[in-house]
């Protein structure tokens, strides 16, 4: 997947800035699209070019110009076209279990690693959470599912979740395995 999709499908709410679609991407597609705001405006100003999108400045006062940015027709239809073509599963690439998997050298240091993974991902649970009362603005899951305009960005934010709680999980169960081990070794004989 490209960052051009993961941006063709954020623009779905409407126009938006640059700056907006940064702040959107870190709130919500950032769950499984990371993206840094240098990345976001070199593929704005391509997809341009490309007439995916089209842009219109917005003369602001006391704040400079911004331009707003919307799909085009193409741009509909090369996001269609993706949403069609087969989706393999990606791999997981993670240098914390490349660290893991070798933990027997510095058990410590990864332990440390593992306390850390884990209170990012219960922030993360945290801020994920906040987004999907927002999103249900009162309702209940299922009254959202049925009525909502669009419900892509509520199952994408599930996702997340899920993917969040299972490092809490996971995060959990190896540092239980390493304390009991290194238990083990430091008990007297």
């Amino acid at each position: 997947m490209s960052l051009r999709n993961a941006v063709l499908a954020a623009l779905l709410d409407g126009a938006a800035s640059g700056y907006d679609l940064a702040k959107a991407f870190d709130a919500s597609v950032a769950n499984f699209w990371m993206c840094t705001p240098q990345q976001l405006y070199r593929e704005l100003d391509r997809m341009e070019s490309d007439g995916l999108i089209t842009a219109r400045t917005v003369e602001q006062e006391r704040r400079p110009n911004k331009r707003l940015f919307s799909l085009t027709p193409s741009g509909l239809e090369a996001l269609a076209q993706f949403t069609a073509a087969e989706h393999k599963p990606t791999a997981i690439r993670d240098e914390l279990l490349v660290a893991v998997l070798a933990a027997d050298t510095n058990v410590e240091a990864v332990k440390a690693s593992l306390r850390e993974r884990k209170q990012w991902a219960e922030a993360k649970i945290a801020r994920y959470e906040r987004l999907r009362l927002r999103m249900l603005d009162g309702r209940t899951e299922e009254e959202f599912l049925v009525g909502a305009e669009r419900v892509g960005p509520y199952l994408t934010l599930l996702r997340g979740l899920s993917f969040e709680r299972d490092n809490v999980r996971w995060c959990a169960r190896c540092l239980t395995v390493l304390e009991r081990r290194g238990a083990r070794l430091d008990a007297p004989t």
